[in-house]
């Protein structure tokens, strides 16, 4: 019965690979001081927290009211709670709110700002004569 639906995964075996994570699944400490630094004189940041991969372990990325961002380890679940009431700031799901606007729009400018400046670049070595591509 069970070949029938299962037809690929009799053979599976299951994996003893776990993501990294820090000691005792919560945050370091030096990524706890970094984002206290980071949230003196902001205004409205929000934290919105990134879920474990296989490469990556549990990060919180940290918003502004103008779409400035930081990210960081947060080691795991016991993690979570210790930002949110470490920072006093709200924490999202990023798998069920996404990030904000302002933050996409901020990561936009910088990209439309760094073409900019390479074409400026390539524009200056096409004038000199040599190759704007090399």
């Amino acid at each position: 019965m069970w070949g029938v639906f299962n037809l690929f995964g009799n053979n599976k075996k299951s994996t003893t690979f776990k993501p990294p994570r820090a000691p005792g699944e919560t945050i370091r400490a030096e990524d706890a001081q970094y984002l206290r630094d980071w949230v003196v004189g902001r205004a409205f940041v929000e934290g919105y927290v990134e879920p474990e991969t296989m490469v990556n372990e549990m990060s919180v990325v940290l918003v502004d009211e103008h779409g400035n961002y930081t990210r960081r380890r947060i080691g795991g679940p016991k993690g979570i709670d210790q930002v949110a009431n470490m920072l006093g700031i709200v924490l999202y799901d990023v798998e069920e709110t996404g990030y904000p606007d302002r933050m996409r729009k901020r990561i936009e400018q910088e990209r439309i700002l760094r073409k900019r400046e390479e074409q400026k670049e390539r524009r200056a070595k096409f004038e000199r004569g040599e190759n704007p591509y090399a």
